[in-house]
């Protein structure tokens, strides 16, 4: 009798440790689901995944609810919070407030910024008297937005909405920063554990554009193995000139430049910083700016330029029929997860590349370089 005891007890610790061991991979890794329920790698040493932990990086390209191109970018660094942006339209402020809940659980967050006076980007932060903005809803520490603005567009009421809202969160205790003080600070705000958010220079910091969007506050995060840039809606003139003033490095990530325009994301900014994944934030071939097809975001232009860097290339969301608002997601909210340096993207949708999807087989021309893969 002792000694069938002591078989079953061997039994069950040989179980208990084939039950261990193939919880990993022959690589050492182990598996965890991701927030869609997918899959990813981690190193062992991570014991959850369901949530951020200290040191890693998540970048999510939000969808915004409606027809509206717009952008909002929430970024997590760690314990630090940032948010690029907050468009499409007032309407946005709460499904923007329900997607980042679940993360920002404080209701602190760490950086606020700001690109640029188009409502389609910081329509979340200048709603009027009567309706939260985001400001409302969360505690913002830093608030970093645009130098200049085109002429006039102090007249008008969602101008003023952003001022009044933005004026108050300095007065409950936000630091408050213009890019181009942010370059006399010397642009580099260290977030902890080898993560930098950096403000790239701009000649539009300082000089008054023809077009809102070449006063965008351009932005660079690094992880120490990875960059990720982010340029609102600079346009080409604006592009080079941010070429000629940093000395940008090959990227991991570009959020393409004016949702994927015709006039952004230029050979002369592709050349040097050669992306490998392209988050495109738009209502993918919406009418909402023109008719011509060819020109609805994402463009053929764009999508000629970029093709020679990369085919992994992510839109939020895809217009059905315009005049009905009629809407669904292409990738829907797109993340772009660093953990330990190795990067992997998880899409709420679809993970097709735009090249693999219907829209884009029945509506624009591929290009050379995507044909051989």
């Amino acid at each position: 009798m002792k000694v069938l005891k002591i078989f079953a007890a061997l039994l069950l610790v040989l179980c208990m440790l084939f039950s261990l061991c193939s919880c990993f991979d022959k690589n050492d890794n182990v598996f965890y689901a991701g927030d869609d329920g997918g899959e990813f790698t981690a190193s062992k040493k991570k014991k959850e995944k369901s949530v951020v932990v200290e040191g890693d990086l998540e970048i999510h390209f939000l969808e915004l609810g409606n027809k509206y191109t717009g952008d909002c970018t929430y970024i997590k660094a760690g314990d630090t919070d940032i948010l690029i942006d907050a468009g499409s339209k007032v309407s946005s402020v709460k499904t923007i407030d329900s997607y980042i809940s679940q993360y920002v659980t404080d209701k602190v967050i760490e950086y606020v910024i700001v690109t640029h006076a188009h409502l389609d980007h910081y329509a979340g932060f200048a709603t009027n008297e009567k309706t939260d903005s985001l400001f409302d809803l969360y505690e913002c520490k830093n608030i970093i937005d645009f130098s200049q603005i085109t002429s006039g567009k102090e007249k008008q009421s969602s101008y003023k909405n952003y001022i009044r809202e933005r004026d108050d969160e300095i007065k409950k205790g936000a630091a408050h920063y213009t890019a181009d003080k942010c370059i006399e600070m010397g642009g580099d705000f260290d977030l902890g554990d080898g993560i930098v958010l950096t403000v790239l220079d701009s000649y539009y910091y300082y000089n008054r554009a023809k077009s809102e969007n070449d006063h965008s506050v351009c932005t660079m995060l690094s992880d120490g193995k990875n960059s990720y840039l982010f340029t609102g809606d600079l346009e080409a003139e604006g592009e080079e000139k941010l070429v000629e003033m940093n000395e940008l490095p090959e990227v991991k990530l570009y959020k393409a430049g004016h949702h994927g325009s015709k006039t952004s994301s230029s050979d002369k900014l592709l050349r040097v910083i050669k992306p490998e994944i392209v988050c495109v934030c738009c209502c993918c071939g919406s009418s909402e700016y023109t008719d011509i097809p060819e020109s609805q975001f994402p463009t053929q232009q764009f999508i000629d330029r970029i093709a020679p860097y990369t085919d992994a290339v992510y839109v939020t969301t895809l217009c059905v029929d315009y005049e009905k608002g009629k809407i669904e997601s292409m990738n829907g909210n797109i993340t772009v997860r660093s953990i330990d340096g190795e990067v992997s993207v998880i899409c709420s949708a679809s993970s097709d590349k735009l090249k693999d999807t219907k829209w884009f087989k029945n509506n624009r021309i591929i290009p050379k370089a995507w044909q051989k893969q």
